[in-house]
């Protein structure tokens, strides 16, 4: 197993850890809980550099390194929608988009076409990191909807890009 692999893997194992000390009641939980995210996070960054630069893009990685980040993120945006913070149709447009591409990107697979990560999906997943980490650094409500219409409207612009510029994966005749 490689460097990037095992970084994307510690991720993984980072997300209950935040999770337990997120619903576990003591002194800072959410300060360190904080800092396990931040650090599962720069993984995601760390490990994409490595991948790239050292020649150790391996299909384990292609596929587990989008899912961690995305369960890092549904596990946070999660908790604070149990923590009455970000609403639940907010995170509903956030878990339809990653459906609707996923999606998308099997229906191309089929066809023998990979369709790579856009820009606006990468930037989709660094502000929502980013908002989370806001959201926890800044418990009220204005930094609350603030980030939510942050993830909520470049969750759905990297959503509509992607079909759009995909648009041919789809066989519309057959809808």
């Amino acid at each position: 197993m490689n460097t990037a692999n095992k970084l994307t893997l510690t991720r993984v194992f980072l997300i209950p850890l935040f999770l337990v000390v997120l619903y576990l009641d003591f002194p800072y939980n959410q300060l360190i809980a904080l800092a396990i995210f931040v650090l599962a996070s720069v993984t995601d960054f760390i490990d994409g550099y490595i991948a790239r630069h050292y020649d150790q893009v391996t299909d384990f990685g292609k596929f587990m390194d989008p899912l961690a980040d995305k369960l890092l993120v549904m596990a946070a945006l999660i908790w604070f929608v149990s923590a009455g913070r970000f609403p639940a149709w907010a995170m509903l447009v956030v878990v339809a988009r990653e459906f609707a591409v996923t999606a998308l990107r099997l229906i191309a697979v089929e066809g023998g076409r990979v369709i790579a990560a856009a820009w606006s999906g990468k930037i989709k997943t660094a502000s929502t990191m980013v908002g989370i980490c806001v959201m926890f650094l800044f418990p009220n409500g204005v930094a609350d909807v603030v980030v939510m219409a942050v993830i909520v409207l470049t969750t759905l612009y990297s959503g509509v890009e992607y079909f759009v510029k995909n648009k041919d994966v789809i066989n519309w005749k057959d809808i």
